[in-house]
């Protein structure tokens, strides 16, 4: 995902996993356990994206 901050495009990084119809962003994670970090991070793509909705999945917890 680019970052363009007043025209200038930024090479920051930020990477989305998965984006579904341009209206849904998809961040995928194998952890134990979420942390905020992870929280931070797709509110950060969806706030840059401009999108309002966005799925954090955490496939390696156990029920």
């Amino acid at each position: 995902m680019p970052f363009i901050n007043k025209g200038v495009n930024q090479d920051v990084g930020y990477r989305i996993d998965l984006l579904v119809e341009n209206k849904v962003i998809i961040e995928v994670k194998s952890i134990e356990n979420l942390a905020p970090v992870h929280y931070a991070q797709t509110l950060t793509y969806l706030r840059l994206s401009g999108l309002k909705l966005a799925l954090l999945i955490n496939f390696n917890r156990k029920i």
